[in-house]
């Protein structure tokens, strides 16, 4: 498939994508032996010979794991205040990847890692409603007439939520456990949507991404996803 040529040399990890506009600007890329200057150059790294200041770049090969981020845990590849973060979890790997989304501090659960651009898109584009589920531990147990209000939405300060599933699985005296599904992914959404009805929110657990689940996989540990799972996986909202 082919893609603009400032993309390929970025994904190739030499250069950033602005990075990588400048040296071809510069007549310090060639594709099949010519000089290529022409921005927005689109080539298939499969087929043609890309070089970068005379060396012959190659692509890693693409990869996608899925994480249990423990709570605590910065969704970040470092950390200037010097946290934990997750990259401190995937150390063994030499091919860099990067977090699809992410998840606060306090919260634990699935978290997906990439080096392909367009599946990591397809997973935080709005347009795709890729829906995500957590289980949610509230301080209080809450009423049908707030569930109710988080499935039709919720008005927070930017606006209403999207209509989302939601059940209460566990509750005790003075606490539940709900299931909630989103079809969208803003900044703390969860907590403030539960925050407006009076709710704390005490506990976050992601345990699904679209068709991809948590499954067994405890704190800390990995999987990679398999061809066949990045194969069947098509960009439409599941059925959670």
């Amino acid at each position: 498939m082919e893609e603009r040529l400032q993309k390929i040399i970025s994904r190739a990890g030499i250069a950033s994508r602005r990075s990588a506009e400048q040296l071809i600007k510069e007549g310090k890329v060639k594709v099949d032996g010519e000089v290529i200057t022409r921005l927005g150059t689109k080539v298939d790294p499969r087929i043609h010979k890309i070089e970068v200041k005379g060396k012959v770049i190659t692509l890693p090969e693409k990869l996608y794991l899925l994480l249990y981020k423990p709570r605590y845990y910065i969704t970040s590849l470092s950390d200037p205040q010097g946290r934990k973060t997750v990259a401190d979890l995937l150390k063994d790997i030499p091919t860099r990847l990067f977090p699809v989304g992410r998840l606060d501090f306090d919260a634990e659960g699935l978290l997906i890692f990439t080096n392909d651009g367009e599946f990591a898109n397809i997973l935080l584009h709005p347009r795709y409603g890729i829906s995500k589920t957590y289980l949610v531990e509230l301080s209080g147990i809450p009423s049908r007439r707030d569930l109710e209000q988080v499935r039709k939405g919720i008005r927070l300060e930017d606006g209403m939520t999207l209509p989302a599933r939601a059940t209460v699985v566990k509750k005790d005296i003075n606490r539940a456990w709900v299931k909630l599904t989103l079809r969208e992914g803003r900044n703390r959404e969860i907590k403030r949507m539960f925050a407006a009805l009076g709710y704390t929110v005490t506990r976050l657990k992601r345990i699904k991404i679209g068709p991809f689940k948590l499954g067994d996989l405890r704190p800390g540990e990995y999987r990679f996803l398999t061809r066949e799972e990045v194969g069947e996986f098509k960009p439409f909202p599941d059925e959670g």
